[in-house]
C-alpha cells in the first residue's frame, strides 16, 4: 500500500498482518485440533456466557444469502437460540439483492424479524427507509464486551446501534491445488507479475491455471478491489468507496488494464471468458479441487470461506489445498475484509434476544467449529476453530484491532455494488468479456455511480 496518513498507514500495515499470516496455512494441516472446540459445531457442551429470555412459541423469521454448507452450519446456531429461549425460528435464504426481497415483504405486511444483510451500504439503506430497528441493551452490552469499536461502528449509523457483524472475512487469498503446482514446478507468487508468470508455467504444462466464478458478479468486485487498493493506495480507495472520485479517474482506469492481464487472456481462464461468466462461486471452487492433478483449474481467488467449498471435495486442506496472500500489484499485498451484519427488523423480543445472542461468543464458537467462519468476536476461544488454518486468520484479524479496510462493493448503495445484473456487477461481467472496453467500462461505472449515490442523498 501506498504511505498515508499516520493513523492511515498503522491500518494498512495491521490489516496486511491477516494476509502474512495467512502464509502458514501452507504448511498446516486441516485437522488439527489445538485444544479442542469451545462448543463444536453443534453447540453441545457450548459454555452459556449470555443469558437470554424464555421465548417459548414465538415465531421468528431469519433470512440470509447463506445456503448449501453454510445454510447448515447457520442452522446449527439457530437451533441452539431454540434450545436456549424456546423461540421457534425459520430460516430463508434470499437473493444477493436483500433490500429488494424485504421491501417485498414489508410492502406485503410480512416482513421478516431478523436479517443478516452482506454490505454496509444496506444497512444504511435499511434504517433511511426506517425498516431497521436499534439494537437493545443487552445486544449493545454484548457488544461492548466482546467487540472492537471499529466491528462496533460498522454496525451503528448516526451514532445509533443497529447492527451485529456476526460472520465476517479475509478476501485477499488465493487457493491452489499443490499437485498442480508441483507437477508444473510452480512456485506461489508474491507479486502480481509473478502471479501472471505463474499461471503461464501451469498453463504450459496442460493444466488452465485460474478458475473465477465470474456469474456471481461480486467475485469480480473483490478482484478489482484487491488489484485497486494494492495499487492506488488505501486514500484513493475510501475516495472511491464514497464516491468522492469518479469512476473515470484514472487511478481505476490503471487498475482495470492491470485486470485485462488476466482477464484478456483466455486460455489462463477455466473455460474463457464465456464459461467463467456460467461458473458460478462455490463451482469455482469445487472445480480446482476435483479431478486431482488434472482438475479443470488451478487456482481460483476468494476468501477464507473458501475452505468450507474445499470440504465438499476429496482434497484435503493444508495437503492438497494450500493457500497464499493476493500478491501485491503495488508495494504492499492487499487485504480486504467483508461481513454479514445482523439486524433487526421487528419489534418483537426475539428478534432483538437472536441479535444478542449472535454478538455472544457462544453463538460464533457454533458455526467457527464448522469451518469456513470467521469471526470478529474477540471473546471467542480461537480453540472454537476445527484448524490451524482459520485460527491463525482469526487470530490476526482480531490482532488488527479496528484498522481494517472493508469490501469497497459493499460500502456503496446496493443498487450499484449489491444487486446481481446491474451497476458494479454487471459492468466488471461485461468487462470480463470484453477487457479491451476499458473506457466504456468506466463510463457505465460512473453512469451508475452517480444515479445510484444520487438517489440515497
Amino acid at each position: 500500500m501506498m504511505r498515508t496518513t499516520p493513523r492511515k498507514h498503522r491500518a494498512a500495515v495491521a490489516v496486511a498482518a491477516i494476509g502474512a499470516l495467512a502464509l502458514t496455512m501452507a504448511g498446516c494441516g486441516g485437522d488439527g485440533d489445538g485444544g479442542g472446540s469451545s462448543g463444536g459445531g453443534s453447540g453441545k457442551g457450548t459454555t452459556e456466557t449470555v443469558r437470554l429470555p424464555k421465548l417459548d412459541g414465538q415465531q421468528l423469521q431469519v433470512v440470509a444469502v447463506w445456503t448449501g454448507p453454510e445454510q447448515e452450519a447457520f442452522t446449527k446456531v439457530l437451533k441452539e437460540f431454540e434450545k436456549r429461549t424456546g423461540a421457534q425460528v425459520s430460516y430463508v435464504p434470499t437473493q444477493d439483492a436483500m433490500l429488494n426481497y424485504i421491501g417485498t415483504k414489508i410492502a406485503g405486511d410480512s416482513p421478516p424479524d431478523v436479517a443478516m444483510l452482506q454490505q454496509v451500504g444496506a444497512l444504511h439503506q435499511a434504517v433511511q427507509r426506517a425498516w431497521a430497528k436499534p439494537a437493545g441493551a443487552e445486544t449493545k452490552a454484548q457488544l461492548a464486551k466482546n467487540y472492537s469499536k471499529g466491528w462496533q461502528d460498522l454496525g451503528a449509523v448516526d451514532g445509533t446501534q443497529y447492527g451485529v457483524y456476526f460472520k465476517t472475512a479475509n478476501k485477499s487469498l488465493i487457493w491452489y491445488n499443490t499437485a498442480v503446482f508441483d507437477n508444473a514446478g510452480a512456485s506461489e507468487p508474491k507479486t502480481w507479475k509473478e502471479l501472471l508468470s505463474t499461471a503461464e508455467t501451469i498453463s504450459a504444462s496442460g493444466v488452465t491455471p485460474v478458475s473465477i466464478g465470474g456469474a456471481d458478479g461480486w467475485t469480480l468486485t473483490d478482484w478489482f478491489e484487491n488489484v485497486y487498493l494494492s495499487q492506488a493506495g488505501p486514500e484513493k480507495y475510501d475516495q472511491l468507496a464514497k464516491h468522492e472520485i469518479k469512476w473515470t479517474d484514472p487511478s481505476v482506469t490503471q487498475a482495470l488494464a492491470t485486470l485485462a492481464e488476466l482477464f484478456g487472456k483466455p486460455n489462463l481462464i477455466a473455460g474463457g471468458a464465456a464459461g467463467a461468466l456460467q461458473t458460478e462461486f462455490p463451482t469455482s471452487v469445487t472445480q480446482t479441487f476435483t479431478g486431482g492433478a488434472q482438475p479443470k483449474a488451478a487456482m481460483v481467488f476468494e476468501g477464507d470461506f473458501v475452505s468450507i467449498n474445499i470440504a465438499q471435495t476429496e482434497a484435503k486442506l493444508g495437503t492438497d489445498a494450500k493457500v497464499f496472500p493476493f500478491p501485491a500489484v503495488g508495494g504492499e499485498a492487499p487485504v480486504v475484509t467483508g461481513g454479514d451484519v445482523a439486524v433487526a427488523l421487528t419489534d418483537k423480543p426475539a428478534a432483538q434476544a437472536l441479535l444478542t445472542f449472535l454478538a455472544s461468543p457462544d453463538a460464533a464458537a457454533i458455526w467457527a467449529g464448522e469451518g469456513g467462519f470467521i469471526s470478529p468476536n474477540k471473546a471467542l476461544d480461537v480453540a472454537a476453530y476445527p484448524n490451524d488454518v482459520q485460527r491463525d486468520i482469526a487470530k490476526a484479524l482480531i490482532a488488527a484491532g479496528d484498522d481494517f479496510r472493508f469490501d469497497m462493493s459493499d460500502q456503496m448503495p446496493q443498487s450499484f455494488g449489491g444487486t446481481p445484473g446491474k451497476g458494479e456487477w454487471k459492468a466488471l461481467q461485461d468487462f470480463l468479456k470484453n477487457p479491451k472496453d476499458i473506457a466504456g467500462t468506466q463510463a457505465r461505472l460512473e453512469a451508475d455511480a452517480a444515479k445510484a449515490y444520487k438517489s440515497t442523498s
